[in-house]
């Protein structure tokens, strides 16, 4: 397996061009399910979880074409996909496990072809993740849906029909999932308490575009009121947030100065506002986002982890790696996923201080970090510890770093092109 070697100490400078985000265009590639028609995306970043969600659709016969990239370099793929006919409608297991993201099949495929047996899926070891809420959201579109041997098993022979569904918490698989399906049921679904992050609203977005009817994009309650069918349609990916904020906390990490290209200030309100407090500069540009440290180390500060606009899950980690070099201590409580601190004794071994204390870790930051062998457990996990390498004297090897090549677009290059030591050992 690859490994990522990494001199640390270098201060990064420069700017870095952020990819589409992932867990836009995975939800965006399953919408083309809904339609016999060609769906366009531009902007899909190239990695292994974009792949892998492309096997799963070529399963249930969807051809899908690379147009190459547009701009050139990395500015963002583009791939045509056409279901002009619904060919299999099993996603397997050896598929799906591979990818959490891949249950998002089943809304698209009851709703177009009346019947759906989807897999359990797989992904990251960072907690449970049940998908019970999908199901129920489509038992309330009438669907008949059941767990046999490990598959799901979803049946609406005669079609879905609008309602009401209510989720009890937020779950953005679950609300992009009823959402896909509502967009062919007949009449009127409400979702309520529906997950509002924008990778959702891409989606809505891109469903409008396709000829859904969606009301209140970006709110907590979504109207869709159901169309025959759904045509073709263009639609660009947005920036990945998740990404921005790794790099941010990347630049502030090393004492850096670096411009993240694409970056939208409106989908890191949350990140922005810790990183102010914890003495890191972020402003906007006619580019993007403009991010340096002002002080020589940040100041610790206590997060908790929330549905958008909260602060993301998805950064924890990475928020944790800049707190183990900070003056003074921060409190790090995470309300999303019950395992996500698997990264703490990876981290330790490069001297950060932290106890964990059920769902919350004391972080004493540390005046250096030094360079280790470290394992990396899952995506996000993984880059918390190039983050760490990155700040740490000497050098560094992270271990099983296809974690990473899950949603890091070229990591490597762009940490490169601002003056990191970093190398991929094959």
């Amino acid at each position: 397996m690859d490994k990522i070697k990494i001199h640390g100490g270098r201060r990064l400078e420069g700017e870095i061009p952020i990819s589409g985000a992932k867990n836009a265009a995975l939800k965006v590639m399953a919408a083309s399910l809904l339609t016999a028609d060609t769906l366009r995306l531009s902007n899909l970043p190239h990695l292994v979880d974009i792949t892998t969600l492309a096997n799963v659709l070529a399963q249930h016969g969807v051809q899908i074409r690379m147009n190459g990239a547009v701009g050139g370099g990395h500015a963002g793929r583009v791939l045509e996909l056409t279901a002009a006919e619904i060919t299999g409608t099993r996603a397997p297991y050896d598929l799906v496990r591979k990818m959490r993201a891949s249950v998002l099949v089943l809304g698209p495929l009851v709703a177009r072809a009346g019947h759906a047996e989807v897999s359990l899926p797989g992904g990251c070891a960072i907690g449970t993740r049940p998908v019970d809420l999908h199901m129920k959201g489509l038992r309330a579109l009438g669907a008949d849906v059941e767990l046999r041997e490990g598959y799901i098993h979803a049946d609406a022979p005669n079609g879905l029909r609008g309602a009401e569904v209510v989720f009890p918490v937020v779950s953005v698989g679950a609300t992009e999932n009823v959402l896909m399906a509502a967009t062919l049921a007949e009449g009127e679904t409400r979702i309520v308490n529906a997950a509002h992050e924008p990778e959702v609203g891409d989606l809505a977005q891109c469903l409008i575009s396709m000829g859904a009817k969606i009301e209140g994009v970006g709110t907590d309650t979504l109207t869709i009121q159901g169309v025959p069918r759904l045509g073709g349609a263009e639609h660009t990916i947005i920036a990945d947030r998740i990404e921005a904020g790794t790099y941010a906390m990347a630049a502030a990490i090393t004492g850096g100065d670096v411009e993240l290209i694409g970056a939208r200030a409106e989908h890191l309100s949350s990140v922005i506002e810790v990183l102010g407090r914890a003495g890191v500069t972020v402003s906007e540009t006619e580019r993007g986002l403009r991010v340096a440290r002002a002080g020589d180390r940040v100041q610790g500060v206590d997060v908790m982890t929330e549905p958008f606009p909260g602060f993301p899950t998805d950064l924890q980690a990475q928020f944790m790696a800049l707190m183990s070099v900070a003056e003074g201590a921060s409190m790090i409580t995470e309300t999303i996923f019950e395992n996500r601190f698997m990264h703490v004794p990876e981290l330790s071994r490069m001297g950060a201080d932290v106890n964990v204390h059920g769902a919350s870790a004391m972080v004493r930051g540390q005046a250096g970090l030094t360079g280790a062998e470290v394992m990396a457990t899952d995506l996000r996990a993984s880059v918390s510890l190039v983050l760490a390498a990155l700040a740490a004297e000497g050098e560094s090897i992270v271990n099983r770093v296809y974690h990473l090549d899950r949603g890091y677009e070229d990591l490597e290059a762009k940490l490169s092109a601002c003056g990191a030591r970093v190398e991929r050992i094959k």
